[in-house]
């Protein structure tokens, strides 16, 4: 296929579209959110174009005009277009809270697509949850929740991290160091990781967490140097990941001795970083623009030629998020169809959701579905390696679906299920964050 060897550009200048608004918020006040036969759809875009997040973040806002486009073209949702809300939470999070109660409360939007990192995703969900809104959180996350507000379409920990640990170790080698960025989603990846670590005989030799968005990492390479890890696990993310990359090949590491093994770190990255600082190391995700079905030729052809690919390149990021447009679309209709147009609100959607396919004729990574407990996804993880153009060689996948499971590590806990938390002791437990 002609995209397997696309040439991937740098990341372009990014533009800001952010809206100006008073503050909304009214303690106590909830959204009147439901649809209008023949009127359109409302829908919230919450992504960083500008700040140390947009690196991962304006694709998928690009991504998702460009599922909207498509979506609407083919009819809309029972006729009825779906109308874009757009903003730029600046990579800020009292950014993200203060335009999700505006987004809800003055755009009446239905939905909201957003977030990359599960600080600003635990930063909006109160909001959301109080407005009885739903969000759609389109990357991968640590787990270890359970709210009744939120359908996440990317990995959890056991459908990530549980395969990487291994695969690197038997290859590799037992020992590793650990490094992330200093927030909620590295440190609990990490947790899940160690236990992969301890299954697979593995030797955790050093942790380290880097402030969010900060590019100096000489002192950390310098304890990785002298620790001589087999290789490095890193859950470092957006401006940091591409910073970390350049100084370990610029202080002379070596990837053939000690690669990186990420679970962020994909074309995107690579693109903005040079392929040459990305070349030899590894990344588990459930997509690859490599990937060779007709689906997927068809999506990165499209994408690529469409007013929205002018970054060059396609990640899993960006196709997670593409997957949400069409599980809203899909459980909106049916949510439709089960209540009328006119009775139908977001938490109808949410439980419509549960088991929405997206089939593999539209999904680019192949079949995937909403799991019906616990609204995560049900998908097939794999891990690739970065060539030297930039692209991604695949090199291991699951033979089947993995379940999506956010309390896999904390068994005890109890099971997710739709309504809330089922603990061990009968009790339900309700929007846990």
């Amino acid at each position: 296929m002609s995209f397997t060897r696309r040439k991937f550009l740098n990341t372009a200048a990014l533009s800001s579209l952010a809206l100006a608004a008073p503050n909304l918020w009214l303690p106590g006040a909830q959204a009147a959110t439901s649809l209008k036969v023949d009127s359109p759809i409302k829908v919230g875009l919450l992504f960083s174009l500008t700040g140390s997040l947009a690196v991962p973040e304006e694709d998928s806002t690009l991504v998702m005009q460009y599922a909207i486009d498509e979506i609407n073209a083919a009819g809309g949702v029972k006729g009825m277009p779906i109308e874009p809300v757009i903003v730029d939470a600046k990579s800020d999070f009292k950014v993200y809270s203060a335009k999700t109660k505006e987004m809800i409360l003055r755009d009446k939007v239905i939905s909201i697509f957003g977030c990359y990192t599960s600080a600003s995703r635990k930063a909006i969900l109160p909001t959301v949850m109080q407005q009885d809104n739903l969000l759609f959180y389109p990357t991968c996350y640590e787990g270890a929740e359970c709210t009744q507000n939120c359908i996440g379409t990317g990995p959890l920990a056991n459908q990530h991290s549980f395969d990487l640990i291994p695969f690197m170790v038997d290859n590799f080698g037992p020992k590793v160091f650990f490094v992330g960025s200093n927030y909620v989603w590295p440190k609990e990846s990490n947790k899940n990781a160690k236990v992969w670590l301890e299954r697979s005989g593995g030797e955790l030799l050093g942790e380290e967490y880097i402030p969010l968005g900060s590019s100096e990492f000489g002192p950390v390479i310098e304890k990785i140097r002298a620790a001589k890890p087999d290789f490095i696990f890193s859950t470092v993310v957006g401006a940091s990941d591409i910073a970390f990359h350049r100084q370990f090949k610029q202080a002379g590491l070596k990837v053939d001795k000690m690669p990186i093994a990420s679970l962020t770190t994909g074309e995107i990255e690579t693109a903005a970083m040079g392929a040459e600082y990305g070349a030899g190391h590894f990344l588990s995700a459930p997509y690859f623009q490599t990937i060779e079905t007709a689906t997927n030729e068809k999506f990165v052809d499209g994408f690529l030629s469409s007013p929205y690919g002018k970054n060059g390149y396609t990640h899993y990021n960006m196709e997670e998020t593409y997957l949400s447009a069409y599980v809203f679309k899909n459980a909106l209709e049916k949510a439709i169809d089960m209540h009328g147009v006119a009775d139908v609100t977001p938490r109808k959607i949410r439980d419509a959701a549960a088991g929405i396919r997206v089939e593999a004729d539209v999904s680019p990574e192949g079949l995937v579905w909403i799991d019906g407990d616990n609204f995560n996804t049900w998908l097939k993880p794999k891990i690739g390696q970065c060539q030297a153009d930039g692209s991604f060689k695949v090199i291991k996948e699951a033979a089947e679906h993995v379940a999506p499971d956010p309390f896999s590590i904390y068994p005890d806990a109890g099971t997710c299920t739709a309504d809330g938390l089922l603990g061990l002791d009968g009790k339900l437990k309700v929007d846990l964050i």
